[in-house]
């Protein structure tokens, strides 16, 4: 058969990991030639997190276009809820429909896009190709009516496979699926080009943020959300920066800014020193904040799969600290630390790294080969080729 035609739909281009990690794989495939990719996003901006972010200023969209792969969008506002399968419009499905005929295999990224397939389903218009879900949650229960969707499309039989970036997200799924479902399980992986120790990028942002060369730096990579539990991280800090008065914390993310009085005030309740927060925000230089610091911690009370942020932090020598969800302990398993979800926990954790730093740094920086993106790429390539040749052999 000739090139493979793959659709993503996405419930909107917005910062998070998986959006990061969806899109480097289709990006990588198409580039290599492997696939012909194509995007259709049903919401054209987000307000999430307190911003709003266009999907044309995102750098995923930016990834996406530089790499030749059309994107699409239904014109939609992307909010908390993600749409039903009664919401979308006859225009809506219109488009939506054209994209589908056109691909071969359809991807979905993580459940919250299934409300429009169901929508088409439900009017003959979905054609009869290869389905695959990519999920990353350990906890569906928290993704709403969009788990229900992915059981309802399961149970109709047009649910093909499920695409899970760890174990723990593969055996929380299972439950909403029928045997038929085929399930695979293809751990995160990064562009080891892109997220390298450069050690000359270690001083640019701390100089711009003043903070001194010796001081130790801790990374909080997350979007400002119950998730990520951004109070006990908080509360981490008070209780860390009590016992080093060298240390600074950068919060970078969705809403993580100045300007969110809900941040603001969680830092003041927590009695964390905002004179040694830095709250950078949405970046598009993750690498060169990764090289700054000495710890990318991670303190998530819910949900994480294979979290990507402690794997992109590893992969510039900065060490991993998180709390034990999903599959987090096995990513940083010889090359950083796993907590209870107690902020007094995690602050002797931050000190015992800064202690020895490194040592730490040194396993981070051994272990980047089991990090890389290359494996990662060949497993999807082979899971979609796969779903490509059924569909192939069903035509």
């Amino acid at each position: 058969m000739s090139r493979p035609r793959i659709l993503s739909l996405y419930e909107g281009l917005f910062a998070g990991g998986a959006r990061v990690l969806h899109t480097n794989v289709i990006t990588g495939l198409h580039v290599d030639g492997a696939h012909e990719h194509s995007v259709l996003s049903i919401a054209s901006q987000a307000r999430r997190e307190g911003a709003l972010q266009p999907m044309t200023d995102d750098p995923r969209y930016r990834w996406l276009r530089e790499a030749g792969i059309e994107v699409s969008d239904l014109g939609r506002e992307a909010g908390v809820v993600a749409p039903a399968p009664e919401s979308f419009t006859a225009a809506e499905l219109e488009i939506a429909a054209d994209a589908a005929a056109r691909a071969d295999v359809i991807l979905t990224l993580k459940e919250q896009p299934l409300g429009l397939l169901l929508a088409l389903d439900a009017r003959g218009l979905l054609p009869d190709v290869p389905i695959a879900a990519c999920l990353h949650r350990s906890d569906p229960t928290h993704s709403g009516a969009a788990v229900r969707w992915l059981g309802e499309l399961a149970a109709s039989g047009r649910l093909t496979s499920t695409i899970s970036c760890a174990e723990s997200t593969s055996d929380a799924y299972a439950r909403f699926l029928t045997p038929a479902v085929d399930r695979f399980v293809i751990p995160n992986g990064v562009d080891l080009a892109r997220y390298r120790p450069k050690p000359y990028e270690r001083m640019p942002l701390r100089t711009q943020l003043g903070i001194a060369g010796a001081a130790p730096v801790v990374v909080f990579a997350a979007r400002f959300d119950a998730m990520k539990d951004p109070g006990l991280f908080l509360r981490a800090v008070a209780s860390h920066a009590r016992r080093d008065a060298r240390a600074q914390y950068v919060m970078c993310g969705a809403g993580m800014t100045a300007d969110n009085t809900a941040l603001t005030a969680a830092i003041t309740e927590a009695g964390a020193p905002a004179d040694r927060i830095h709250r950078l925000g949405i970046r598009d230089d993750m690498p060169r904040v990764y090289r700054s610091a000495d710890i990318v911690a991670l303190t998530s009370a819910f949900g994480e799969a294979s979290p990507l942020c402690l794997i992109e932090g590893a992969a510039c020598g900065a060490t991993p600290v998180t709390t034990a969800v999903g599959d987090a302990a096995q990513v940083v398993s010889g090359i950083g630390l796993v907590t209870p979800h107690d902020a007094d926990a995690i602050a002797g954790a931050w000190a015992k790294v800064i202690a020895r730093r490194p040592d730490y740094r040194a396993a981070a920086l051994a272990a980047r080969h089991r990090v890389g993106s290359g494996r990662m790429l060949d497993a999807y390539r082979g899971a979609i080729d796969g779903l490509a040749e059924r569909a192939d052999v069903a035509a």
